[in-house]
């Protein structure tokens, strides 16, 4: 047994021996590859810091693109790129392959620091402005060197199917036509019907022709028509004779304009939806340019357009053809001395309280709140009473005077057309925390009043209550003002002593109505003048009162 165990010992012996030759060798082996992958990782990155335009592959994105010679931890973003695009690191890869070195990107990594705390210092002041009157004006002037025009006139981006472009100009709106022409845009005058032109030039554009009147009303009489017209090559166009880089509005001063109501509905409000949206860098091309009319309200198209009025009927005298990148034709509101920011695109969502604040701005008013009572003791409220001299005379204005004194306004019975120059009655209307009147166009200087300001709008006799909430009624509210609203009963009215109470203009409006608009025009808005019963008025005073809480 001895001699047994003796010969597997040493058999045990010798296979312990061989194995730990055989694991030597192994090390040995292990050594050498791993000496030889690392020479080979060494020459592969000397290759690559050598050859910036070595291939790495997805997250390369164009051939010209150079790769740094820095470890952006090179295996792993050649072979994880594509999935680093698919986990949405485009940008940082694309980044982490065109700097040049560590320290561009270093000094790339600085400026971005200090753009971003430039930024960070603007909107800090735009923020602490934003409730200032200057906000606005100051936010229009950082814009107007950066306008950008949509794409929307003419536009597609199939540049081979110009019969699916979408036409530059709407005329579905039985109110008033819009076009809008982006891209090389000519505009010639012309004195008669149709003579102006404004023509895009663009072969997206398929070949059409349109009669636009750039009014707000488009269906009234006596308006002149402008030709727009696409066309797809330079030589079917006009050729420029002078050039602006800013965009430009035809517009016209005809229709209604001289109607004091008019002038804002029709023209300024439209005007502001159309025009605002470009911070004053805007050219003003006029039909029917009416200059006396512009100098009244200077002021406003001061702050509309930095640039000079074109009288569009007297270029063609001179041969004019003017360029710009933009020109819209045509304006208008949807909704009557308003503006519905959900269907009026203004560029900015633009409200009727933004207009007034424009208001404000043009004429430097002072007052942007009306007197708050409680605050202000031993103050009075300042009451504006309009007076007409026509039709819908307030026939007891002392008794209403009177009355608002008694319950607590300090009162001004004024004209509803300014005596003095226009800037300082609109200062002058300024200055005022409730203004009362029938209604009539006078009430139209409800503009110039202060945000929470109240309007009193005393509606004649005949059912003219929805009337006077369009014209009136909503665009206060619209404004920011408290609306109050007083109904004439028919014993209030004149056209009691004219017809009798059993005569159906007093005993059925609503049949006058039906019998066509000239009764309504004649009779209750053109022949009727009020008396206010004082008792029953007495609790709208009050109201008012309440109003300025």
């Amino acid at each position: 047994m001895r001699r047994g165990e003796s010969k597997a010992a040493t058999r045990g012996a010798n296979r312990s021996s061989s194995s730990s030759s055989w694991k030597s060798r192994y090390i040995g082996y292990g050594l050498v590859l791993g000496f030889v992958l690392m020479l080979l990782y060494l020459m592969v990155n000397a290759q690559f810091s050598n050859n910036p335009n070595a291939y790495l592959g997805p997250a390369t994105t164009s051939k010209t693109e150079s790769i740094p010679a820095t470890t952006y931890q090179g295996n792993q973003a050649w072979q994880d790129g594509s999935r680093g695009l698919e986990e949405g690191h485009r940008e940082e890869v694309a980044s982490a392959h065109t700097e040049r070195s560590t320290g561009q990107r270093q000094e790339k990594d600085d400026e971005s620091e200090k753009q971003r705390t430039e930024k960070n210092s603007i909107e800090e002041q735009l923020g602490n402005d934003r409730s200032s009157n200057y906000w606005e004006e100051g936010r229009q002037s950082e814009k107007k060197d950066t306008i950008e025009f949509s794409e929307f006139g003419g536009g597609t981006d199939d540049f081979n199917n110009v019969a699916n472009t979408k036409p530059i100009c709407d005329t579905s709106f039985g109110k008033y036509d819009i076009c809008v022409l982006d891209g090389d845009t000519r505009a010639q005058g012309g004195a008669g019907a149709g003579a102006a032109a404004v023509t895009l030039v663009s072969p997206r554009a398929a070949p059409r022709e349109w009669k636009i009147k750039p009014y707000s009303r488009k269906y009234l009489d006596g308006l002149k028509p402008v030709t727009v017209r696409s066309v797809p090559n330079p030589e079917d166009a006009p050729p420029c004779t002078t050039r602006l880089n800013v965009p430009a509005m035809v517009i016209e001063l005809g229709g209604l304009t001289g109607n004091y109501w008019h002038d804002f509905t029709d023209v300024l409000v439209p005007l502001f939806i159309g025009a605002r949206r470009f911070g004053g860098e805007v050219q003003l091309l006029v039909v029917n340019l009416l200059p006396f009319w512009v100098d009244k309200y200077r002021r406003i198209f001061s702050q509309i357009s930095r640039h000079d009025i074109v009288d569009l009927e007297k270029d063609d005298d001179r041969g004019v053809v003017r360029c710009y990148p933009h020109v819209v034709v045509g304006y208008g509101s949807r909704k009557e001395f308003t503006i519905d920011p959900s269907l009026d695109d203004t560029g900015g969502g633009y409200t009727m309280v933004n207009f007034t604040e424009f208001l404000r701005q043009s004429y430097s008013l002072p007052r942007d709140r009306p007197i708050k009572l409680g605050t202000n003791h031993g103050a009075r409220p300042r009451m504006m009473i309009l007076e007409r001299t026509n039709s819908r005379k307030l026939m007891n204005l002392p008794e209403v005077a009177a009355a608002a004194r008694a319950a607590g306004f300090e009162v001004t019975v004024a004209g509803g057309r300014p005596t003095s120059t226009y800037d300082e009655f609109a200062r002058e209307v300024n200055s005022y925390d409730v203004m009362v009147g029938v209604h009539g166009a006078g009430l139209t200087n409800c503009v110039f009043l202060p945000t929470g300001a109240v309007l009193l709008q005393i509606v004649p006799y005949g059912r003219l209550e929805s009337i006077a909430q369009t014209d009136f009624g909503e665009p206060a509210r619209d404004m920011g003002l408290r609306y109050i609203e007083y109904d004439i009963a028919a014993d209030e009215s004149s056209l009691m002593d004219v017809f009798g109470k059993d005569h159906p203009m007093i005993k059925d409006p609503v049949a006058v109505h039906l019998s066509g608009w000239g009764n309504v025009a004649e009779w209750y808005l053109g022949k009727q003048d009020v008396r206010v019963n004082i008792e029953r008025f007495r609790p709208f005073l009050t109201q008012a009162l309440e109003h300025l809480q």
